[in-house]
């Protein structure tokens, strides 16, 4: 049955990922049901209901073009501020404890991956992408997704399970500080100053997510010098691709890693923001663009889903997220109490890497802990690298 807009209508099909995505992040910030259920998966169900219902076609050439140059353009845009200099200086005892939760990710995609394998579907791209996102957020989701050429309905079962677990964990995360166990067993130091404070923590929301002033070059400059990053990322991958040989495990990880663009691409511009902070770092509006880029990406990945085959492949992998994400809180807490590290600096941390900078961020910011919001941020971003490199490397493990 031929759909309402054939796959050969770009430009209506354009209009409809890039109105969705529009849609999803503005009911995500007006109302607050919309928020816990998150934009990114109103967008994928918007586009899969479309999809089902014949509106859209489940495959088109317009949805390749969002793999193909969307996407590597958004990962550059939201690593501007990636400045590893400013990062470990500024961060701390934070960087330390978002570490120790990496390696627990780390650990649980592994146990995942060696002990679910045979009822995971696409399982190098699945342990990949839970890896990425649990290290990094879901810029990381979508980096390993086209990386390992996952199938959209692997990738839309694997968000609906991410979600529905984040929401999950979120909730476990913000009552932590108010569970007995947890405030006798761990020093908490941030509580502890506004409980004797009294202090109200509504004015930092709203300080924190006030408009902030983008003019024209800016955007010039995030969209150019992303494209400029992608252009000689991809030159190089292919180099190195070519003249890296193969024959034995460590040189096939070795090619595997090195001729992937999204790890040139990753290093590249952790690199730019690096050496010139100024330019990359004090830029507005990467940021902003990166992450609407990134909506549009999952509306895209809702059109090839089969509402079936997503009911069939979900729990399974909500399963194995559940694995990655209990091990990342296991290692934080048990090595958060070993270095005597505080109960907000761990909470932070673990979020940083379940949820990325953002969410982090937020829940410092509703809980009041000022001091850890650059911070969370900080670290937050860091794990958009890391979670590139540990992605491809739990991906290649699982691959011998």
């Amino acid at each position: 049955m031929i759909p309402f807009i054939s796959a050969d209508n770009t430009w209506a099909l354009w209009a409809v990922m890039v109105a969705v995505a529009w849609f999803s992040i503005w009911l995500e910030q007006k109302y607050s049901w919309a928020n816990k259920l998150t934009g990114c998966v109103i967008a994928l169900i918007i586009m899969m209901a479309l999809a089902n219902m014949n509106v859209i076609p489940t495959d088109a050439p317009a949805y390749d073009n969002v793999w193909g140059y969307v996407v590597p353009l958004a990962v550059p845009l939201l690593l501007f501020n990636c400045n590893i200099t400013k990062i470990f200086k500024e961060t701390g005892k934070l960087m330390v404890v978002y570490l120790f939760s990496a390696v627990g990710t780390v650990i649980g995609s592994l146990i995942g991956a060696f002990t679910l394998g045979s009822k995971i579907p696409q399982l190098q791209a699945i342990s990949a992408m839970f890896t990425g996102t649990y290290t990094g957020g879901s810029v990381n989701l979508a980096a390993m997704a086209q990386a390992y050429n996952a199938t959209g309905e692997i990738v839309s079962s694997a968000v609906v399970a991410d979600n529905l677990l984040m929401a999950i964990y979120f909730f476990v995360l913000i009552a932590m500080p108010g569970i007995t166990f947890f405030r006798k067993n761990y020093n908490h130091p941030l509580i502890d100053g506004l409980e004797r404070e009294g202090a109200n923590n509504k004015n930092y929301v709203a300080e924190y997510w006030k408009p902030k002033p983008i003019a024209l070059r800016d955007i010039a400059f995030d969209f150019a010098a992303a494209a400029v990053i992608v252009a000689v990322s991809r030159a190089i991958a292919a180099y190195l691709g070519k003249v890296i040989p193969t024959g034995n495990v460590g040189l096939n990880i070795l090619n595997t890693m090195l001729g992937n663009q999204y790890l040139i691409i990753t290093t590249l511009t952790m690199t730019l923001a690096t050496a010139f902070p100024n330019v990359f770092g004090q830029v507005p509006g990467a940021n902003e663009l990166g992450t609407f880029l990134i909506y549009i990406f999952f509306a895209v990945i809702g059109a090839p889903a089969s509402i079936t085959l997503i009911a069939r492949n979900s729990p399974i992998l909500f399963v194995y997220a559940t694995i990655v994400v209990m091990s990342n809180m296991i290692v934080t807490l048990v090595f958060g109490k070993i270095f005597k590290f505080s109960l907000e600096d761990m909470i932070v941390a673990s979020n940083a890497n379940v949820g990325g900078p953002t969410t982090s961020a937020a829940m410092a910011i509703s809980k009041g802990w000022t001091s850890l919001v650059g911070p969370a941020l900080l670290v937050g971003t860091f794990g958009y690298v890391l979670g590139n490199y540990l992605g491809l490397l739990v991906a290649n493990i699982v691959g011998v």
